[in-house]
């Protein structure tokens, strides 16, 4: 059993910045990629920011510049950094890890609303 505990969510004025963290737990071997997803009322989910195991990131174009995607091995967790966040970042951010085997575990989400 793998369980994702994701935190930091809340709501900010727009320009302001959050911090997401995404902590793993169970029966985790090795973690190959960590993301954070995240879907706005109306729209699908869409990648945001991920990292490899090496340490390899890829950002959205609409986050470039942003938002920093880190990741501490050791403590199996991963976190977001947000910045000159704007209206349209508001969302549900969800937290998606893979593992060997081709498993996959996704959190439970956490809600980030910037107002303008």
């Amino acid at each position: 059993q793998v369980r994702l505990v994701e935190s930091g969510g809340g709501l900010v004025q727009a320009g302001g910045s959050l911090r997401l963290s995404c902590a793993a737990s169970g029966s985790i071997f090795r973690i190959l990629t960590m993301g954070w997803y995240r879907q706005a009322p109306g729209k699908q989910r869409e990648l945001a920011a991920a990292i490899t195991s090496g340490g390899y990131t890829n950002y959205a174009d609409s986050v470039k510049g942003r938002f920093t995607i880190s990741r501490d091995n050791a403590k199996n967790t991963m976190y977001l950094q947000m910045s000159s966040l704007k209206p349209e970042d508001t969302a549900v951010y969800y937290c998606r890890i893979t593992l060997t085997q081709s498993r996959e575990y996704w959190g439970q989400g956490t809600q980030v609303t910037v107002s303008s």
